[in-house]
């Protein structure tokens, strides 16, 4: 019964869209990966995808929970932030999503 419970629960992804001033993606690429590795509990995952031959990107960050997801927003974590803030272009956009459906490949 707990696994059925588990399936139920939903986690959340936190979605950050942007561009970065030109020449700074890689600066930003190495402080989202000290961002990340500040997560603690309930973190489930990070990606940041780069558009080919620019400075547009996509950050995802999965979690268990909203709240676990603001309990990780540490001091150093916030310092990061701060280094990073002046790399975009302009602010990016961000939201919070519910993971609604996810699909594996089959094994083979």
């Amino acid at each position: 019964m707990s696994e059925f419970l588990d399936f139920l629960r939903h986690q959340f992804a936190y979605v950050a869209i942007g561009e970065f001033k030109p020449g700074k993606f890689k600066e930003a690429e190495e402080l989202f990966e000290k961002a990340v590795a500040t997560y603690a509990t309930g973190f489930k995952g990070a990606y940041l995808l780069q558009l080919p031959n620019t400075d547009k990107g996509i950050a995802i960050i999965f979690w268990e929970s909203v709240e676990e997801m603001a309990a990780n927003q540490s001091e150093a974590y916030q310092e990061i932030l701060k280094q990073m803030t002046p790399l975009f272009a302009k602010l990016p956009d961000t939201d919070v999503y519910e993971i609604v459906s996810e699909i594996q490949p089959k094994s083979e």
